[in-house]
């Protein structure tokens, strides 16, 4: 196992939790954490934790994605990584459309009304299905702001500058 820097670890996101073992040659069960199950497919080395793991295979089975780390070769190796996380390098994350964005981009913006002023910092981001909501939150405010990821609502996002543009709708 390959270890890396410690600073490495802030150019990383997760994709998946790794879960109990599956049969008795070092496969494990994997939650996936991500949009795009798929990308376990074309993966050739994952981290855990700090450690660069080689991928002998993957298969799914029902929610799961069953993985078989190289590093791995029995059950009760595998056993040891039950728990923990599977992280890539940001640069592999899958590309996404205009006008799409990473959970992990949008947490932290500061937020804007359409007038300049400060609504707070974006952290938390819902999904609800129909679409997100953005839970934006003042320090030292225990009121937070609902805001509804629809284009009617969000008017800019700029993960460059770190900044969200809301136009919210009247309170009746």
């Amino acid at each position: 196992m390959t270890s890396s820097s410690p600073s490495a670890a802030d150019n990383r996101i997760v994709i998946g939790k790794l879960g109990a073992p599956h049969g008795i040659r070092g496969e494990l069960r994997v939650i996936p954490l991500t949009d795009f199950p798929e990308r376990f497919e074309n993966l050739k080395q994952v981290y855990v934790e700090d450690a660069l793991l080689d991928i002998e295979s993957v298969k799914y089975h029902k929610q799961f994605v069953i993985i078989k780390f190289k590093q791995c070769p029995v059950r009760e190796e595998a056993a040891r990584l039950t728990g923990r996380l599977i992280y890539i390098n940001k640069k592999d994350a899958a590309p996404l459309e205009e006008g799409e964005y990473y959970t992990f981009d949008i947490i932290g913006l500061e937020v804007f009304d359409v007038d300049g002023n400060t609504l707070g910092n974006v952290t938390e981001v819902l999904k609800t299905g129909s679409n997100d909501v953005y839970v934006v939150s003042q320090k030292g405010q225990a009121k937070q702001l609902l805001v509804p990821a629809l284009k009617a609502v969000v008017r800019e996002i700029d993960i460059e500058k770190g900044r969200m543009v809301v136009d919210m709708p009247e309170e009746v």
